[in-house]
């Protein structure tokens, strides 16, 4: 006897599959999946319970599962109802599996208002050994994606991507089209072996970089980004360049650093900016022997926490410093990479 609006509460709380289930229990509660103010659906919650790894048979069938509850939910979208809070799809990047959830989103998206939209495309090469051909073919795949399905990446707030080599104006593509995007998240991607990745967007706020072989990343033009993590970059320079990024305020750059690698002085490349918390993560040989503290002027600092993560031979250190009032950073960590 409960009322529907708490009864959509408590299917707002569980993904697709569970609310589908759930809806079972009544023809009442059957009407209320298409009322629903968030959907989420992660293709991974379609394995078998206990299962952790992800073989090909396996995943056509999970992938197809994702598919159909997709086409099933929006199709019964109560169009009265057209304020969606949060739209989630996890899946993988499987030929025309991809264009038919994008196509269902599109479609939604042209007839409801949507909040924060979110796509996180997982390729099977996280689950086996690939090599840069699958890249290339992961690539291919997604751009045909990108471009069967422009009104679902035109209203993206979050993208998640993994396991691609783009071509070379591929990013600067996707970015253009995802005009409202908030985030945006990289792992294992990259243009081509030692390429500079260069970011310019109106909206974006959070940009995440992990184990991509770019060489550098650019930042061109991006005054909303407040923050940003580069993990992993090809050690013969600078990992960043700044450009007009006037919110910047949290900056992560882990690498591995050897002996043999060039000095990095954050000074050359945060010096003018607004950055008040700095993550440093060396996975070093040679770090944590030598490590030592120069002082770099950085005017634009009033207020600075800096956390630096020392993984080396002599064992793990961790040393913080979190300083108020400060005109004056110690940031010359003997950092290679």
């Amino acid at each position: 006897n409960l009322p529907d609006h708490i009864l959509l509460t408590i299917l707002d709380r569980l993904n697709v599959r569970d609310a589908a289930r759930t809806c079972v229990l009544s023809r009442r509660w059957q009407q209320l999946p298409a009322m629903l103010s968030q959907i989420k659906l992660d293709v991974l919650d379609f394995l078998p319970e206990g299962t952790t790894a992800c073989y090909e048979r396996e995943i056509v069938r999970i992938n197809g599962a994702a598919v159909e509850a997709t086409k099933s939910i929006m199709s019964r979208r109560d169009p009265s109802r057209n304020t969606i809070h949060l739209l989630s799809m996890k899946f993988f990047l499987r030929d025309n599996d991809t264009i038919s959830i994008g196509h269902a989103v599109g479609q939604i998206m042209a007839t409801h208002k949507v909040e924060t939209a979110q796509f996180a495309i997982l390729t099977e090469a996280h689950y086996s050994r690939r090599g840069d051909d699958d890249l290339v073919y992961y690539g291919r795949n997604f751009m045909l994606f990108f471009e069967a399905c422009p009104g679902a990446f035109g209203g993206l707030t979050r993208l998640k991507l993994q396991d691609l080599r783009f071509g070379k104006s591929d990013i600067c593509n996707v970015l253009l089209t995802c005009k409202q995007l908030k985030h945006l998240r990289m792992f294992n991607c990259n243009s081509g072996v030692w390429t500079t990745l260069q970011v310019e967007h109106l909206e974006l706020g959070e940009l995440e970089i992990v184990n991509c072989s770019f060489r550098k990343v650019v930042l061109i033009s991006l005054p909303k980004l407040t923050q940003m993590a580069f993990h992993g970059w090809i050690a013969f320079q600078d990992p960043l360049s700044v450009g007009d990024v006037p919110l910047l305020e949290t900056v992560d750059l882990t690498n591995v650093c050897l002996s043999s690698h060039k000095m990095v002085k954050l000074s050359e490349f945060l010096g003018g900016t607004s950055v008040r918390n700095l993550r440093l993560g060396f996975e070093s040989e040679k770090v944590s022997r030598h490590r030592c503290f120069a002082s770099y002027g950085f005017t634009s600092f009033s207020t600075y926490i800096i956390t630096c993560l020392f993984d080396a031979d002599l064992g793990a250190t961790r040393t913080s410093d979190e300083t108020a009032g400060s005109r004056v950073l110690p940031a010359n960590f003997c950092a290679y990479g």
